[in-house]
């Protein structure tokens, strides 16, 4: 019995790390006879409180005529004092949380004067992120009820509540002022196709999507959150902010993909495999924003949260590596025509930005999907808006290079082939001519 629950708390422990922004909440438990469930993860500020109600409540029937339910309820607990926790149930001091002194009791059934609704209050002046945790140490008892739970802080100014985890309260401020850098971009980015419009191609209007649809998931995220921080429920925005989170992710990595194969710079068509990416590329962003969905609304009481969150980082992962191949295709053919035609030779020359966007891609990947991850993940808890602000940085940097670097130009570095740079591409290719002789 002490093994099987030291399991869960390692089990529990793992979810305590994840980081949730955290709303009202409601859930509903049926048999359920799991040792540990946590529900929902909060950073209170000294003026936090919990409210929790219960409804539908039932036990089952037990060996034990008279079980002892002050070992079943709900508790709240840092990630701090938890790994003290597993250190006294692995030492034999205690086999139950609620033996513990470290965590910090909301409600035990023995407290219960009717299993059919309950509602109470919790207030927690400590600062620090908690989370709420049902416990269950009575062998082969089985719980159903129905759970609603609310965690806020109250604005000490205002005395408003803000359903927002401290520490992530300032969100909605953070995404409007990117979402006014992005529209500016975007107004910038149209001025340049419009007097630019002879030289531009049809990925440069692409890439005006691209914007339009990353300013528009910011807005939503905006209002998304703002709605939760004054409510605790999105209403309906978070529907509008997994739309364009979907379109943008789509758009991003389609336009990654036609970068790297040189489409309308290169050359004004795909070939078979390129396709063939973007075949692979497009279902998978699909997959990935609908995994996202569901563990964005799924708490992580259920037992297919962990599931979801492996198959959206599996996911993420392939279509990341996915996006390269055509960036190294296009370099290893370049290369290899430079050695047998002189404009070839121009374009290797030439191959630096190329080579430039490549490292710059890997680079956006490799940061916003574990440098940013591992910031969340030591950064304390009131600090958390930090990973937010360094992930939306990185990602405004790589939109202004790739903008820069293949702008509209009236002599593009492409096709653009003078007297001097002829003479250059022939004195190239004798070099390598003389050197495949020697």
């Amino acid at each position: 019995m002490a093994t099987v629950g030291l399991f869960s708390l390692f089990t529990v422990l793992a979810l305590l790390s994840a980081t949730a922004l955290a709303k009202i909440g409601f859930m509903e438990i049926r048999s359920d006879g799991r040792s540990i469930i946590p529900f929902d993860q909060f950073g209170f500020t000294h003026t936090g409180h919990l409210l929790l109600n219960l409804s539908k409540l039932s036990i089952s029937k037990v060996s034990d005529p008279k079980p002892d339910l002050s070992k079943v309820g709900f508790f709240l607990c840092t990630r701090d004092s938890w790994i003290h926790v597993l250190e006294q149930v692995a030492n034999g001091d205690i086999t139950c949380p609620f033996q513990s002194n470290l965590i910090k009791r909301v409600l035990t059934f023995d407290k219960l004067q009717a299993l059919d609704r309950y509602d109470t209050s919790f207030d927690e002046p400590d600062a620090n992120q908690f989370t709420l945790v049902f416990g269950n140490c009575v062998p082969d008892l089985k719980v159903s009820m129905a759970v609603h739970s609310s965690m806020y802080n109250l604005d000490p100014k205002t005395n408003l509540r803000d359903y927002l985890s401290a520490g992530r309260t300032n969100l909605p401020s953070i995404f409007f002022t990117f979402f006014l850098v992005y529209s500016s971009l975007a107004g910038i980015w149209i001025y340049v196709l419009y007097n630019k419009r002879l030289s531009a191609f049809r990925i440069h209007y692409f890439m005006l999507a691209v914007l339009i649809m990353k300013a528009l998931n910011l807005l939503c995220e905006t209002e998304d959150k703002s709605y939760i921080k004054k409510t605790g429920t999105a209403h309906g925005w978070d529907v509008l902010f997994y739309i364009f989170s979907f379109l943008k992710g789509i758009t991003l990595f389609t336009l990654i993909v036609l970068i790297g194969t040189g489409w309308s710079f290169l050359k004004p068509y795909l070939q078979d495999k390129e396709k063939k990416v973007l075949m692979i590329v497009i279902p998978l962003q699909v997959i990935a924003n609908v995994a996202q969905v569901v563990i964005d609304e799924t708490s992580p009481f259920g037992q297919e949260h962990n599931t979801w969150k492996q198959v959206f980082l599996l996911v993420d992962v392939v279509c990341c590596c996915a996006v390269l191949f055509p960036i190294v295709w296009s370099i290893k053919n370049l290369r290899e025509a430079a050695t047998t035609d002189g404009k070839a030779a121009v374009n290797l020359m030439k191959l630096t930005l190329f080579r430039q966007y490549y490292i710059v891609v890997i680079c956006y990947i490799y940061f916003t999907r574990v440098a940013v991850y591992a910031l969340e993940t030591i950064t304390s808890y009131q600090y958390q808006w930090t990973s937010v602000v360094a992930a939306e940085l990185a990602t405004l940097a790589f939109y202004v290079f790739t903008g820069y670097n293949f702008r509209p130009k009236v002599h593009n570095p492409y096709f653009a082939i003078d007297d001097e740079e002829e003479e250059a591409a022939a004195e190239e290719l004798k070099k390598l001519e003389d050197e495949f002789e020697l």
